[in-house]
């Protein structure tokens, strides 16, 4: 086989030509966003080395996509501890700008590379590296999954080489949990193209955390790994073309599935589908409908009961609070607002709430019952002041009538004058003091 044939026209027009002298591992290479690390040593036609990462002992990293077009070419086609020489023509590497002093104008390049390895697309929404994403089968297909539209993939998940769970699996984006999708899953699908083959490794505070899952023998804090295929997805709401009549009926969409989640003990689906809905309703300064106000109250309402049922008590009373602004007789809100505070410690805050709910409903039996409730709360905690108190001045008097030690009066009277005793055992001390510090 020829010199020529063995080289690999990456570019098609043969601006980007690639020789393997080594093989890699795995049938795996990186794709566009992924970090890769490899050494490389930079020559010009003539020999000239220009830059080498192996002469600095120093592996060089990369995110594919931003460095030189033939570089990233030539890349994202390695293996794992592949060997290869890359050229690249002018229009491919530094073009007629060159990069002075070392590399002339309209270079040729000649670059000898190893894949050390790489790290997938970092998609986690710190930046940290819990979620990464490597594309393993590409797609010319441009449309991804959006907030609301449904997805159908099938998923393989991993752990430490073995398979826990391998299923089809349809869903509306942002409801993935329902049917077992860990969040760090979902995330990484919106950011993968229909017909897209993608590994994804998802760190445990995205996957199944402290607590592990037990049913897939997954301990705790444990990195996980799926394969995903996106096989289809549909069209997300796009909420800037819709008017206000069409943003109240999406919003009464989300209601019903936010009340749906809620009969499941779903608390965390039915707060995220009941604040879509409440940020899809229209703003009650551009709309004055009555219509749009009671769903803005009845929406507030049960997000503050989801929080209660969560234990999230200083949630819930905000939830109140928005209620109250828009109705300020509102009952239950009054209510539900009374129980926060009165689980905060908040007493009078919670006396007062239970005593406005009798003055608008002076037969309401269970807002009686947490008055007495509250007033008996208030008299124990004030009946503790007043013990804690007692026992301070107790102790105050108590320490108060202590007899005080005898004074030495000698050493007062010998608090006189400066006597010239006292004057030469102060040098002395002086001269010892800065014999210390020279030693």
């Amino acid at each position: 086989m020829s010199e020529e044939t063995k080289k690999l026209d990456l570019s098609g027009d043969g601006g980007v030509l690639k020789e393997i002298i080594k093989e890699g591992s795995g049938n795996e290479t990186p794709s566009n966003g992924c970090t890769v690390s490899l050494h490389y040593t930079g020559r010009l036609v003539d020999g000239t080395e220009f830059d080498s990462s192996v002469g600095r002992n120093e592996p060089f990293e990369l995110e594919l996509g931003k460095g030189i077009k033939g570089f990233d070419m030539c890349a994202a086609t390695m293996k794992l501890g592949e060997r290869c020489i890359l050229t690249c023509a002018p229009n491919y590497a530094y073009g007629a700008a060159g990069s002075p002093p070392s590399i002339p104008p309209d270079a040729t390049l000649i670059f000898e590379l190893e894949m050390l390895g790489w790290k997938g697309k970092d998609l986690s929404p710190n930046q940290d590296g819990s979620i990464e994403l490597t594309i393993l089968e590409q797609s010319d297909k441009k449309r991804t999954p959006s907030d609301g539209a449904f997805v159908k993939a099938h998923i393989s998940g991993s752990f430490d080489g073995r398979v826990f769970e391998e299923r089809n699996v349809e869903f509306d984006y942002g409801e993935g949990s329902a049917i077992g999708i860990v969040e760090g899953l979902e995330l990484a699908m919106e950011k993968m193209n229909i017909g897209e083959t993608s590994k994804i490794k998802i760190q445990s505070k995205y996957a199944f955390g402290a607590k592990g899952n037990e049913a897939f023998k997954i301990p705790p804090n444990a990195t996980i790994e799926y394969i995903v295929k996106l096989i289809d997805c549909g069209k997300g709401l796009k909420e800037w073309k819709l008017s206000d009549s069409e943003r109240v009926a999406e919003a009464k969409v989300y209601k019903e599935k936010g009340t749906n989640y809620f009969k499941k003990d779903n608390f965390e689906l039915a707060i995220k589908m009941y604040n879509k809905c409440k940020n899809l309703l229209p703003s009650i300064k551009d709309n004055t409908s009555d219509e749009v106000k009671a769903l803005k109250v009845a929406v507030h309402s049960n997000i503050a009961l989801c929080h209660q049922k969560s234990n999230d008590h200083f949630e819930a009373k905000t939830e109140c609070n928005a209620v109250l602004e828009l109705d300020v007789n509102n009952v239950k809100a009054l209510y539900r607002r009374g129980q926060c505070n009165l689980v905060i410690n908040e007493l009078k805050d919670a006396l007062e709430d239970f005593q406005r709910v009798i003055q608008l409903e002076p037969g309401n039996k269970a807002a009686a019952n947490h008055i007495v409730i509250c007033k008996q709360k208030i008299k124990q905690n004030k009946d503790k002041e007043k013990k804690l108190y007692a026992n301070m001045f107790t102790k105050l008097a108590a320490g108060n009538n202590e007899t005080e030690p005898p004074r030495d009066t000698d050493v007062l009277e010998k608090c006189g004058e400066w006597s010239e005793e006292d004057a030469k055992r102060e040098a002395d001390l002086t001269l010892e003091r800065e014999n210390v510090i020279m030693i």
